[in-house]
């Protein structure tokens, strides 16, 4: 049956809301994502063909975007965002038997949020509850400030490290100027957190501020107090 011979309450996003995602069929699912079809095809005729020449919604993770554009319907800016929806479920799938993710050093802080840094125009600061073994459990971003700064209450920073029961924290900012170096605000909050730490029995492991690479590697990207010498 076609989506416009349903009726309002058979239509996958009715169905959704009222009966939640576990009553909706793969097909349903499917088309959730795609949201429209052509004029030749309506979108629940087009998740069919696609989980018909796939054989599996499972099979659809291994297609790409050449394939996805192969079947009527589906453009290309659609099949690059279903594309980009694989993948998303192929990491999780295989999250489980991956290797915890490590923080032990200042570079591989970096390389974490390295992705994220053109984006932000904004002072924002973070912390990162780790385990005995220095593996992350959780990224918690704390405040977002302006573009003059942003200070963090060593309240705020450690709320979540003590629900998660952390052994460790490592506390990361940015400077949007791409100058990681610390301001005076940057060495005093540091204290303020590290004395914190020591009363909460907490390691505080570093601050590292994220700055921004230059071409001619003229300039450190990052800053790390515990590499400075800067938290004994």
């Amino acid at each position: 049956m076609k989506l416009k011979q349903l009726s309002s309450e058979g239509r996958p996003q009715e169905r959704l809301e009222k009966l939640g995602a576990k009553a909706l069929s793969d097909i349903e699912l499917l088309a959730m994502l795609i949201r429209s079809g052509s004029q030749q095809k309506d979108v629940l005729e087009v998740s069919f063909d696609l989980i018909s020449e796939a054989g599996s919604l499972a099979e659809l993770t291994k297609w790409t975007v050449e394939d996805f554009t192969a079947v009527h319907g589906i453009g290309h800016v659609k099949a690059l965002q279903l594309k980009a929806v694989m993948e998303i479920s192929n990491r999780v799938l295989t999250a489980h038997v991956q290797e915890p993710k490590v923080l032990d050093d200042p570079e591989r802080v970096f390389q974490f949020f390295q992705p994220m840094l053109p984006s932000l125009e904004v002072e924002k600061f973070w912390v990162l509850a780790l385990n005995r073994k220095n593996h992350l459990i959780k990224a918690k971003e704390v405040t977002s400030g302006t573009v003059s700064g942003s200070l963090v209450h060593p309240r705020e920073c450690f709320r979540e490290a003590i629900k998660l029961n952390a052994s460790a924290v490592i506390v990361v900012h940015n400077h949007p100027s791409g100058d990681p170096s610390p301001s005076s605000a940057d060495i005093e909050v540091t204290r303020k957190l590290r004395e914190a730490a020591e009363l909460l029995d907490i390691d505080f492991l570093d601050h590292v501020i994220l700055g921004r690479s230059r071409p001619d590697q003229s300039q450190t990207a990052f800053y790390s107090f515990a590499n400075s010498g800067l938290l004994g």
